[in-house]
């Protein structure tokens, strides 16, 4: 052997010898648990916060540098609340990757860590002196054999963004964690939330592969379970399988054979979903994708939904992409209906700017419903979509057909956080009540309060114009909506029509505040009242032509409430119509007949064959609290005057009127000669009851006495005549003549 060969081994035999004479010295020597005082002053001026050592620390040096430590505790910042705290913890370490700056670690074990973590109002967290860093230190490359953490627990209170989340039941297994070097890991965890509800088990099982300096990591052939609530669903079961590469440094992404599985239980139904995308890369400005399938089913107790999306192959190279046609098919059914459509348009989009468009839009459905005209409804639509995802903008232009109808729409929308809705819309035909349900029956239960949420935070601005209308069985032409909503209230101005041979102008307005409030403001013109009556409340009360002003202000969350807090006030200028109900002329005539054995008052039913024709009425209303009082009441006819005051409770659908109708003269065919004999008596007419059982009273007592009245008066002026005539012969007498 070389001398100095065998001198060199012999020299390093003895550093050898010399070192672990050394580790066993300190070993038997150095107690670490003589530094506690130390290690926790060090902390406390390094960092403010009270490092606990319950228990103690076991050393070992050889033939690794570990230690095992015993439970352990830090508090708050400048506090004495802990902040965490773990149950015991232990690593062990190899010595000579050390001294090349490289952790490797034979394993690390950790159990019952707990951590509470805060975010404040301003957006501080009582974690932020740990992030502090004081110095620059080069990175020390790391290798673990094998890493265990049990039993672990992370509290988060977001005191800024008003929730809190839980993590807890934290487990985890791990091979080897080296850079560079695929492992696998083996996870598992429940996570609670308040904002959004969430109560979740997760587990993990999934190869890993990260290079630290490069910021790359993938999880290869990853098998994700979650079981519980989420999202608003109950009884979740998702699975989640394939494999993720990112670097996101170098905008890299991909994604390959991934297959996803939910199912669950929403408020809307049982669902169940499940998407395919075998293979989508995004490199930088490139992206490649296979086909992507999403098929989803609704369930529901009078149901099913069933939705498929397919997305075709497509790439993309530079900053723009196109994807050919994307197709959407929809199945449905619900209490005996049906619904079957199909929705495909040309995808195209810039990835860098955020940019969509859906070209050559084509959708079609059918919608069958035994209450429906010819049991069906059928819509087709042609037209183009554009998002801008970057500057939170979507808008959506389209021609329809709806059976016989045919529509115009520009729709936008704004600000995806709050957003904010623009429409034009153009149709030249719409029967409404067609798609409607029919009216319910009346019902003892209690009504259903209006629910106006949606109106709160609606944020809208648009024009709804349509040609001819029908709606609530009301018939118009020329309709025209300007509408701004914005700040819980919706204003409706103008809201014009032509109807019933006159038009209608005027603004609507609605505040859905806690408590609902509503106005109107209404001028109608040259409208025939009766056909608009009839087809609006289904009641024949009144004939004529002209006027109608409403201006009248109403809250309350049920239609009862909102009548019985109207206010406001109301005008009536009618010509050339008449009363229904009653036949005030006929009835004086038949009472003329037999005065004689007609005493008291006359009550009798409504009867819509029988009218009281008026060529004037004119009429104003003072509304309060849902009662409507007239006092100026006025009506004419060559026949007869009316005039009168009193009651409308609209909250309880009745009236208390009282009319004073004055006989003015006599036509042939309204009574001849038996009415011009009443010439100039007025009667008391009474009409009172609810609106589908009014009452007319015709008070005979007050008829009578007018009679007798008259024929005093006319005694009077019979005996004045015949005195002056007597007079007048006493005269020729005295003087002779």
């Amino acid at each position: 052997m070389n001398r100095y060969l065998k001198y060199g081994l012999i020299g390093f035999a003895s550093l050898v010898l010399l070192f672990f004479a050394l580790l066993a010295v300190i070993a038997f020597t150095v107690n670490p648990n003589d530094y506690k005082p130390l290690i926790v002053q060090l902390v406390k001026d390094k960092k403010q916060r009270t490092l606990t050592l319950e228990g103690d620390i076991k050393l070992a040096l050889f033939p690794k540098l570990g230690a095992n430590l015993g439970r352990i505790s830090i508090s708050e910042h400048n506090g004495t609340m802990e902040f965490a705290s773990m149950n015991s913890a232990r690593l062990y370490v190899s010595w000579l990757p050390l001294l090349n700056k490289e952790l490797v670690v034979d394993h690390v074990t950790v159990d019952g860590v707990r951590a509470n973590l805060v975010r404040y109002p301003d957006g501080s967290t009582n974690f932020d002196d740990l992030l502090t860093k004081e110095e620059e230190s080069r990175q020390v490359k790391f290798d673990i054999d094998g890493v265990k953490v049990s039993n672990a627990a992370v509290s988060f209170d977001d005191q800024q963004g008003g929730r809190k989340f839980a993590l807890s039941e934290f487990n985890l297994k791990g091979g080897r964690l080296a850079d560079a070097t695929p492992t696998s890991i083996d996870l598992s965890f429940a996570l609670q939330g308040d904002k959004p509800a969430l109560n979740v088990q997760a587990t993990l099982k999934s190869g890993l592969f990260f290079e630290l300096e490069k910021k790359h990591y993938a999880l290869r052939d990853m098998d994700l379970t979650l079981k519980g609530e989420a999202a608003g669903i109950s009884n979740l079961a998702l699975a989640l399988k394939g494999s993720v590469d990112a670097t996101p440094a170098d905008r890299m992404l991909a994604l390959d054979g991934l297959k996803l599985a939910l199912t669950g239980r929403h408020k809307a139904g049982d669902l169940d979903v499940k998407l395919d995308a075998p293979k989508l890369q995004l490199a930088r400005d490139r992206l490649t994708s296979s086909s992507i399938a999403l098929d989803a089913t609704l369930k529901q107790a009078q149901g099913d939904i069933h939705a498929v999306l397919a997305i075709p192959a497509m790439e993309a190279s530079g900053q723009a992409f196109k994807a050919g046609n994307v197709q959407l098919d929809l199945k449905g059914k619900h209490k005996g209906n049906a619904i079957e459509g199909r929705l495909a348009g040309a995808l195209s989009g810039n990835l860098q700017h955020q940019q969509f468009d859906l070209a050559q839009l084509k959708a079609s459905a059918r919608v069958t419903d035994p209450k429906l005209p010819g049991g069906a409804m059928n819509i087709s639509l042609t037209g183009d979509a554009h998002a801008d995802l970057e500057q939170q903008r979507v808008r959506l232009n389209f021609d329809s057909r709806l059976d016989d109808s045919n529509i115009k729409a520009r729709l936008g929308m704004d600000n995806f956080a709050a957003p904010a809705y623009s429409f034009d819309v153009a149709i030249d035909r719409i029967d409404v009540d067609r798609y409607l349900p029919p009216k319910p029956a009346k019902s003892a239960e209690p009504e259903t309060p209006l629910d106006l949420s949606a109106l709160k935070k609606l944020n809208a601005r648009g024009s709804l114009r349509i040609g001819t209308l029908k709606f609530s069985s009301i018939k118009s032409s020329n309709v025209r909506l300007d509408v701004q909503a914005a700040d819980a209230r919706v204003t409706v101005n103008p809201l014009s029509a032509n109807l019933y041979q006159g038009t209608m102008n005027g603004s609507i307005s609605v505040n859905a505040a806690a408590t609902p409030q509503f106005s109107v403001r209404q001028r109608l013109s040259n409208i025939s009242i009766g056909p608009l009556l009839r087809d609006a409340i289904a009641k024949d009360m009144i004939e004529g032509r002209g006027s109608v002003t409403l201006d009248v202000a109403t809250q309350g969350a049920t239609v009862s409430a909102m009548k019985k807090t109207l206010s406001g006030g109301a005008a009536l200028n009618l010509a050339d119509g008449a009363i229904k109900g009653i036949d005030i002329a006929g009835t004086l005539r038949k009472a003329k007949a037999g005065l004689g054995t007609l005493k008291g008052e006359k009550t009798q039913a409504a009867n819509q064959l029988e009218k009281t024709d008026f060529s004037e009425l004119k009429a104003s209303f003072a509304i309060r609290d849902g009662i409507a009082h007239n006092s100026d009441f006025s009506a004419k006819s060559p026949l007869l005057r009316l005039g009168g005051a009193g009651d409308i409770d609209i909250g309880a659908n009745s009236m208390d009127y009282l009319a004073m109708a004055t006989v003015v003269g006599s036509l042939e065919g309204q009574g001849g000669m038996e009415l011009a004999a009443l010439k100039g008596i007025t009667v008391p007419v009474r009409v009172s009851g609810p609106f589908d059982a009014l009452k007319y009273t015709l008070d005979f007592n007050a008829l009578a006495g007018e009679v007798v009245k008259q024929k005093v008066e006319e005694k009077k002026e019979e005996l004045k005549a015949r005195v002056q005539e007597g007079l007048k012969e006493q005269l020729k007498g005295l003087f002779g003549r």
